[in-house]
């Protein structure tokens, strides 16, 4: 049987994501254990689920360090201490600092809930909305320096209704990164990922044969 990827999962909030990937490695359909689950914020929701699995946490309470290159240094410490092979931001409000996304180059993802590169940062669904797009959604994604710029390995696409609001379509969009954001995970620890310079290329995958979505409909 093949070693479990060893996952180090970072967050500030609720922990939705978190508990999806939890989940998934339950129902066994996740070839991955959590080693160890780190929160910035200590009245994280996502501390009491990750405690009603028995699965070990760590709070790292960003106002306790004088500087971001501290609080990254001891971070870079609790998660080499367990041995973790990725490392996974689900809603971990914090800006990485070179120096740990150098300790952990290629091994860190994020889930971001728009259609890359397409408005990066915050408020995302309200940006959509002003914009007026057709379709939005949300991207699975290498970390890189930028904001939400690094190499896109998954992304799920939902329409915008025209009576849509930032709270209707954030929860849409959210039910799409409760499942493209374990697959991802999945294909990293199955060894699928194939990176060429900000392409990805997923082994074993069939194109879709499936026709295009439009919103509005076609007519007929």
């Amino acid at each position: 049987m093949a070693e479990l990827l060893k996952l180090g999962i970072l967050i500030s909030g609720s922990g939705s994501n978190l508990q999806s990937i939890i989940d998934h490695i339950e129902k066994g359909t996740l070839p991955a254990q959590i080693k160890i689950i780190v929160s910035n914020s200590p009245q994280a929701y996502g501390l009491t689920r990750a405690k009603k699995h028995g699965i070990t946490c760590a709070v790292l309470n960003h106002h306790d360090f004088s500087s971001r290159d501290d609080f990254d240094r001891e971070l870079i410490r609790i998660l080499q201490n367990a041995g973790v092979d990725l490392i996974v931001l689900a809603g971990f409000m914090r800006i990485l600092t070179t120096s740990f996304l150098r300790a952990f180059d290629q091994k860190i993802i994020n889930i971001h809930p728009a259609l890359l590169p397409a408005f990066p940062g915050t408020h995302v669904q309200q940006q959509a909305l002003d914009y007026g797009v057709k379709f939005s959604g949300c991207t699975v994604h290498f970390v890189d320096e930028g904001v939400d710029t690094g190499p896109i390995i998954i992304q799920s696409v939902v329409p915008v209704h025209i009576d849509d609001t930032a709270e209707t379509l954030a929860a849409r969009i959210l039910k799409e990164e409760h499942k493209i954001y374990p697959q991802a995970i999945r294909y990293f620890a199955e060894g699928r990922i194939i990176k060429n310079g900000r392409h990805i290329e997923i082994k074993n995958i069939k194109n879709p044969d499936h026709a295009a979505i439009h919103n509005p409909p076609l007519d007929g």
